[in-house]
């Protein structure tokens, strides 16, 4: 059933109103008298059309569908004002006010049934859009789900990947793409750049997957020849990943390619320095350090905390952005609690199972 509101301080014009309004299907008339009540009424409910005389005491028609168009939900509502013929310089005024249209008194049976309809008519076809728009909306929505999930899923493949020809741990990646997360935040980054480096991070030597088993796997210090050859991964990880037109990878091939730059301009593969250096890589290089610092190897024990920091704190505006570490020290407390919660397992299962959940969070 749809409801007709009809506001008019007269009471024979109500009774007029509301016979015509009963020759119509489906509708049922919602009379007022007092123009305030009627106000009150209409924005607590959802009326299909609205039928208001202009001239009325204590609230006039024209300020009476401003003050309606103005309420949330109202925007599109079809408003009919009652006026009288003469009274262009009123029509003007209820136009810009946000009136539909007029009904021109004394009111003409069959133009009245005839523009009531017409509404209602222009009221069905709006609300079929809206559920339209809502459905299609709601289409998208999924859609774009289901297509950061399967990005999510590229991230965890590739990171796993890497991880099969890489000595590095899965709690690894998993904690320094945590501390790249947590200095961002502490950089005052917004919450969509903090998720979409938690996101792309992991794949940060995603290039050692094109470096030779006998130097990604070579237990002691490279020769500088190697040390040549390991360097190439970081370009490597940059052309696996550069084409893509998701967001997340092309974050991912921006810190694939710049996380071994140096703050002084001595990284490789650019010599790119300062802030010409991706901000990405900029965070990353101090994660990624930390944890290789504190992390064992074969070819390494792990250093403590105090000795990775002093290092750290040393390499200071040489290796690292100044921003960035200090970021990063100012939410030691934060680091510890990653550290503790990611530690390092033989389990690879395990591994699995965190980095899918950690990356679908």
């Amino acid at each position: 059933m749809r409801n007709i509101v009809i506001v008019d301080d007269t009471e024979i014009n109500v009774l007029v109103m509301e016979a015509l309004v009963g020759k119509i299907d489906n509708c049922r008339p919602v009379p007022f008298s007092d123009p305030v009540v009627a106000l009150d009424w209409c924005r607590a409910n959802d009326p299909d059309l609205l039928v208001v005389d202009y001239m009325m005491p204590v609230l006039d028609g024209i300020e009476f569908i401003r003050q309606l168009r103005a309420a949330p939900g109202k925007e599109h509502l079809p408003m009919l004002m009652v006026t009288a013929d003469h009274q262009k310089e009123v029509r003007y005024r209820a136009l810009e006010s946000g009136a539909t249209d007029f009904l021109t008194k004394p009111l003409d049976s069959i133009e009245f049934v005839s523009r009531v309809r017409n509404m209602l008519m222009l009221r069905e076809s709006h609300l079929v859009l809206s559920e339209r728009n809502r459905t299609l909306a709601e289409e998208v929505r999924k859609a774009t789900a289901e297509l950061v999930e399967r990005e999510r899923e590229t991230v965890l493949r590739l990171a796993r990947a890497a991880e099969f020809r890489d000595p590095e741990t899965g709690a690894h990646i998993l904690r320094m793409a945590h501390y790249s997360r947590l200095i961002a935040e502490h950089l005052g980054m917004d919450l969509g750049f903090q998720d979409l480096l938690l996101q792309a991070a992991p794949m940060h030597d995603v290039g050692k997957l094109g470096t030779p088993d006998h130097i990604l796997l070579k237990p002691g210090r490279l020769t500088p020849e190697e040390f040549e050859i390991m360097k190439k991964h970081a370009s490597i990880g940059y052309e696996i990943l550069k084409d893509s037109n998701s967001p997340m990878l092309q974050m991912a091939a921006q810190i694939a390619h710049s996380h071994h730059e140096r703050w002084d301009g001595g990284g490789y593969p650019i010599g790119l320095a300062g802030d010409a250096i991706p901000i990405v890589g900029r965070i990353v290089a101090v994660a990624d350090v930390f944890d290789a610092l504190t992390s064992e190897r074969p070819y390494k024990k792990a250093w403590s905390d105090e000795d990775a920091l002093a290092h750290m704190r040393e390499q200071r505006a040489r290796h690292f952005d100044p921003g960035c570490l200090d970021a990063f020290l100012g939410a030691w407390d934060s680091v510890v609690e990653i550290k503790l919660r990611y530690r390092d397992d033989d389990d690879r299962l395990s591994h699995e199972r965190a980095i899918s959940a950690a990356l679908a969070a």
